[in-house]
């Protein structure tokens, strides 16, 4: 079987491991600063109350306060931690066979605590399996020198550690559209404090966000192939129940790209973005149930294959036009 004109994560993790290695994805009750009373409280206009969370543990696990300690010094939330990786690891080897696991703090903003707490958190993760890395998911605005150093760390032990950091969109107005809380500067700034450190970055963007067309998302792409991130994940707008977006969405005041637009989105990008970066996601998978749109996007399975095929009839490759989105 061909590989994709791109970069797959899966492939990535082979040649960097040489084994099948997966994320397992858990919910330590990290919070948002961008919840806060200080701000307007409800998170960026598109989020739902489970904060980017894996969909089965919305189901399963309840959530709990981050950063607390039990009398043997262990986050109280440990009990959870332990189950949510068990439960993964179980599954994988049922549907997957054998392999090697990545830790992945997910949901929420994951360096939203005091170091100190972080370390605790992370250490009791970390104990609970023979991780090959970790990964962990935040904002611009919940990183300082101090953190990344602690990321750093993890490093140095011999973990692969990956830090996944929220953009979106590099235009100011729509992140404040979408009440992201933090400025392109402010990414930019997180990012050099992370590079500095030698961490591997994943930029989050969304595609197709209120007001924002193909010329907008490829200012935002100029913007990431100077950087240079060793990752992206790029996801199709979705619109979760219960969202702020969802009741615009019902008076009409947006529209959600169909799977062909979005498609077009994703090919214009790749073409543009480094051939090293790796393209860890391409669109989006909230569960049905919690979606008010689009209702009919095509399966994840469909849109990986037609955008394989449609790239190679048009003899597109990533980092094709990646020297002259950095002129």
């Amino acid at each position: 079987m061909s590989e994709p004109p791109y970069l797959t994560y899966s492939r990535y993790l082979k040649e960097r491991h040489g084994c099948s290695v997966y994320r397992v994805a858990v919910d330590a009750g990290f919070t948002c600063p961008n919840r806060t009373a200080g701000r307007a409280g409800a998170g960026c206009s598109y989020c739902d109350a489970n904060g980017s969370r894996a969909p089965y543990l919305s189901r399963n696990e309840p959530r709990f306060p981050v950063g607390c300690t039990g009398a043997d010094g262990l986050p109280l939330d440990a009990g959870s931690l332990q189950r949510q990786v068990r439960e993964a690891i179980s599954f994988y080897r049922r549907t997957h066979g054998e392999g090697e696991y990545i830790l992945y703090f997910q949901a929420y903003s994951n360096t939203n605590a005091p170091v100190e707490a972080l370390r605790r958190v992370y250490d009791a993760g970390l104990a609970m399996a023979a991780f090959r890395g970790l990964n962990v998911a935040t904002r611009p605005d919940c990183l300082d020198e101090e953190k990344a150093d602690l990321l750093a760390s993890y490093g140095e032990r011999g973990l692969e550690v990956w830090v996944e950091l929220g953009l979106q969109s590099a235009d100011d107005a729509t992140l404040k559209r979408i009440g992201r809380g933090h400025t392109a500067a402010d990414f930019e700034r997180a990012f050099d404090i992370l590079r500095s450190r030698q961490l591997k970055i994943a930029v989050h963007l969304i595609f197709g966000l209120p007001g924002e067309g193909l010329n907008e998302i490829l200012r935002t792409i100029r913007v990431l192939a100077r950087l240079r991130p060793d990752g992206v994940k790029i996801h199709n707008l979705h619109v979760p129940k219960g969202t702020v977006i969802a009741s615009e969405y019902r008076k009409g005041e947006l529209a959600v790209p169909t799977p062909r637009r979005h498609l077009e989105y994703v090919i214009a990008a790749i073409e543009r973005l480094p051939p090293e970066t790796v393209i860890m996601r391409l669109t989006c998978d909230t569960p049905l149930e919690k979606l008010a749109a689009p209702r009919d996007f095509w399966p994840k399975e469909k849109f990986h294959s037609t955008l394989e095929t449609e790239m190679k009839a048009r003899g597109s490759r990533q980092g094709r036009l990646f020297s002259s989105a950095i002129q």
